[in-house]
């Protein structure tokens, strides 16, 4: 199981997304979706290898640029089609190009909202969380690479190029940055510029824990200059938000018995931080 997996947040159009996705993306499946009233609640998808969940959870939260999905893809053709796809409805940030950086890339908000960044690699074809430290947080993202790997397990940063003088970005600061989360890559900049978006919960990242133990080691990290919600998210001190949650808690939810199901929802509903035990509980009461 991926530890750590993207959490993507729609409004009213989650399956149409899920679809969307994995028609345009290669090497792409929809691996299991759960219906309420009808309709694609949650659903999990692939997408080039890399593992996604998605939730219609209303419009509470908006999609932002300064959260992102970085496509290293080595068939140029390949490339154009998912452009194409994309632009579909969609708008884009950086025209696909030549940059000093990339012989091709372009940067492109799809019409769900999602942003992905698209550029032609020799190598191989991936899919990385790209988080962009803007505004308030504009400076922090080295610091947030740091903790973030100090925090997981079977991790490290892979790279670090930081803006020099006479640049387009404030000395020091992170030009480009990637790292690895237990087995996942993810990419950091900082921006200087002026931005009107910043990070936003309709990108999180879902932590799967065995133990209680887990639960609270995450929460009790993550927590400490950052702010809790319900049902185990919660937003760090850079912005970005996680959920960490039991991997026991979707056999809980999903339990054939809606009367159980419900037990559990109830619980989960007036917990910050998970119990584990309180979850049981809850599904073994009569």
């Amino acid at each position: 199981m991926q530890k750590i997996t993207p959490f993507l947040w729609f409004n009213g159009n989650v399956e149409d997304a899920i679809n969307f996705y994995t028609t345009l993306f290669i090497n792409s499946s929809i691996v299991s979706t759960y219906q309420q009233g009808g309709k694609v609640f949650t659903g999990t998808f692939n997408l080039m290898g890399s593992q996604f969940y998605a939730l219609d959870g209303g419009p509470l939260f908006n999609f932002s640029p300064a959260n992102s999905f970085f496509v290293e893809m080595a068939n140029e053709n390949e490339l154009d089609a998912l452009w194409a796809g994309l632009s579909d409805g969609g708008m884009a940030l950086m025209p696909m190009g030549k940059y000093p950086f990339s012989e091709k890339f372009g940067w492109i908000k799809d019409k769900f909202g999602v942003s992905w960044q698209l550029s032609l690699s020799g190598n191989t074809s991936k899919i990385s969380p790209f988080l962009m430290f803007v505004n308030q947080f504009h400076g922090k993202a080295e610091e947030a690479m740091q903790f973030y790997v100090s925090t997981f397990a079977n991790s490290s940063v892979t790279n670090l190029d930081h803006y020099k003088n006479g640049e387009m970005g404030k000395e020091g600061t992170l030009k480009k940055g990637s790292f690895i989360l237990d087995g996942v890559g993810f990419m950091a900049i900082d921006s200087g510029f002026p931005h009107e978006f910043n990070f936003t919960p309709a990108v999180s990242y879902f932590v799967s824990c065995n133990t209680q133990e887990e639960i609270d080691y995450y929460w009790n990290r993550f927590i400490e200059g950052g702010s809790d919600d319900q049902c185990g998210w919660l937003t760090d001190k850079f912005g970005v938000t996680w959920q960490i949650i039991p991997t026991i808690l979707s056999e809980l939810l999903f339990e054939k018995d809606p009367v159980k199901a419900k037990r559990v929802m109830d619980a989960m509903m007036k917990m910050k931080k998970l119990i584990i035990q309180d979850l049981i509980d809850a599904y073994k009461a009569e």
